[in-house]
Formats: C-alpha cells, sequence, structure tokens
C-alpha cells in the first residue's frame, strides 16, 4: 500500500478538513504518497486529483467545510461511472482509497471494492449521526452545539415577547441533532422521525403550562419528523398562542468545528491510514463507547442506527 487516495463526498459536515489532514500526515509519516480527489466521486471520474504533503493540509484543522470540496454524483451510481473512476485509479496509481462522508458515499465506496478489489476505508463524515457502527460521526457535535447556541438567543426574545418558538432542525430521516439539541437546550417538546408526536398531543402540553403560568415555549422540530411551517400553522390554529417558526437551515453545518470533532477526525483519519497499511480492504472507522474501532462495511450498509429513547424519554421527563 504505497499510494493512497482521499476524498470527501455527499454533504459537507465541520471537522472534515481535520479528517483530511490526519489522512495527509500520517500516510507521510508511514513513507505513503497522498492523492487528494477533489468534488467527490465526480472528480475521481474526472481525474480531478493531484499529489498532497505536508504543506497541503497546514492551517486547516479549525475551518469548516472540505478543501476536497464535495458533491453528489448521479454519474458514479451507474456501472459506466465507475469504470471511468476505476481508469483513474489505474492512471494514478492508488492502491487503496479513503472515503470521508455519509451512507451515499458509504454505499458508492462498497460498490466499488466489490466491482474492483481497491481496498476502501470509510470514515464517517456526516452532522446527522445515522451511520450504524459508531456512536458519533464527525459534525454532529459541532451542529449540535449550533443548535443549541440558536435555542439560547432565540429562548431570550420567546421570554420577552411570551411566544412560542418551533425551531426546524436538520437530520434528513434522523432525529439526533433533534434530540441531543433539545436536551442540551431545555426544549418543552421534540418531535423526532422515530417517535412521531401529534398535534393534539403538543397542544396539550402547552395548555397545561400555560395554566400554570408558562408563558413561552421552545418545540424543536426534527425535518423528518414535520415541517416547522406547518407545526406552527397548527399549533396556533388549536391554542390561538402567538407561534414563530426558524428554520435554521444549513447554518447548522457550518463554521469552526468543536474540540470534540477535531479530536474525533484526526483520530479516524489516522486510523483509516493504519487499516489500510494493514491489509484491511473494505472497512468502516467508528467509535464505541470512547474506543476507535474497525467495522465491517457489509454491516454498516445493511444496518440502521436506532436512537437512544432512553435520552428521548429523559427530555419528556425533564421537560414538565
Amino acid at each position: 500500500m504505497q499510494r493512497i487516495g482521499v476524498l470527501t463526498s455527499g454533504g459537507d459536515s465541520p471537522g472534515m478538513n481535520a479528517a483530511i489532514r490526519a489522512v495527509v500526515r500520517k500516510a507521510i509519516y508511514h513513507g505513503r504518497e497522498i492523492i487528494g480527489i477533489k468534488h467527490g466521486f465526480a472528480g475521481f471520474i474526472e481525474a480531478d486529483m493531484s499529489p498532497m504533503n505536508l504543506g497541503s493540509v497546514a492551517d486547516i484543522i479549525h475551518r469548516g467545510g472540505t478543501i476536497l470540496h464535495t458533491a453528489r454524483s448521479e454519474e458514479f451510481t451507474t456501472p459506466e461511472g465507475r469504470a471511468k473512476a476505476y481508469e483513474n485509479v489505474r492512471r494514478f496509481g492508488l492502491q487503496g482509497l479513503v472515503i470521508i462522508g455519509g451512507d451515499g458515499s458509504f454505499r458508492g465506496g462498497l460498490q466499488f471494492y466489490r466491482e474492483y478489489n481497491i481496498p476502501v476505508v470509510c470514515v464517517p463524515g456526516t452532522i446527522d449521526n445515522d451511520i450504524p457502527g459508531t456512536d458519533y460521526s464527525i459534525g454532529f457535535d459541532t451542529a449540535v452545539n449550533n443548535v443549541v447556541d440558536a435555542i439560547n438567543k432565540i429562548r431570550d426574545t420567546a421570554t420577552s415577547h411570551e411566544r412560542t418558538f418551533i425551531i426546524e432542525v436538520m437530520g434528513r430521516r434522523s432525529g439526533y441533532i433533534a434530540l441531543a439539541a433539545g436536551l442540551a437546550g431545555g426544549a418543552e417538546t421534540i418531535m423526532i422521525p422515530e417517535h412521531p408526536t401529534s398535534i393534539d398531543e403538543i397542544c396539550r402540553k402547552l395548555n397545561r403550562g400555560y395554566r400554570r403560568g408558562k408563558l413561552h415555549s421552545i418545540i424543536i422540530v426534527a425535518e423528518g419528523a414535520a415541517s416547522g411551517l406547518e407545526v406552527g400553522a397548527k399549533i396556533k390554529e388549536k391554542t390561538g398562542f402567538d407561534t414563530k417558526v426558524t428554520i435554521l437551515g444549513h447554518l447548522q453545518r457550518g463554521g469552526t468545528p468543536t474540540a470534540y470533532d477535531r479530536i474525533l477526525a484526526s483520530r479516524m483519519g489516522a486510523k483509516a491510514v493504519e487499516m489500510l497499511i494493514n491489509g484491511e480492504k473494505c472497512k468502516m472507522v467508528g467509535i464505541v463507547s470512547g474506543e476507535i474501532v474497525s467495522v465491517d462495511l457489509e454491516t454498516v450498509t445493511a444496518g440502521k442506527k436506532e436512537l437512544d429513547m432512553d435520552m428521548y424519554h429523559l427530555a419528556g421527563i425533564l421537560s414538565i
């Protein structure tokens, strides 16, 4: 394993640059060469690739986004697109590949390994934290902190104006961001796709709070559970409460990664290189109970990560 390619794919997540930095410097430390592949699988197909050195990753550990850029590629989902990518593997002499991204990127990497037997190690980089086989993915901690910061600011206004605020957060089909941020931010209600909550139930809770003198509330809505705008309109219709909606959108994905995400990304990126050097071929790097582990990629792509329902129930208890 002398020459390794690295790419970031799918949605960006804070900490991807720290992972790239770790991959490059760990590989060079062990005397290996690194080829940076820009714009994800699209750049893989188009040969948008070049060697990286120690200076290539200087002063990036604190930066959000990814210096390699990222994109989704419909062409890579086709056999013809993957064949073009394999021609570039041969052209650049790649003997292994590190893919930093989410579940869609992992499935692409798995298919590429199956067809061409190129060793692939994936690093989970997604704010959604929906990857099985790992407790955390790179970017999740930063996204949660971004949401909590917004909750803190919005609560000041909610208190001053005695209003109910609905805050819609990202996460696709996963409620991890909503749950973690809602618990940390003291939200009165958390709506997640894993545990549907009816508008009637939310309104009953709001009315109970109002009767005991509670004049403002924060409701966190995961985008996979409902539309924040629709929830706000229905609550106002049923209760008459002054209701405002904030959709946080992509600001959750941006900004400086937290210390935790930088450390996690550094550990995972370095481990990915070690795994390739040691002959592992179709794996994902994960973190379980604080330990960096190697997980079978086929198991990861076939599985589904379950939400911690004990934490969900705790959030409900503490919001009474």
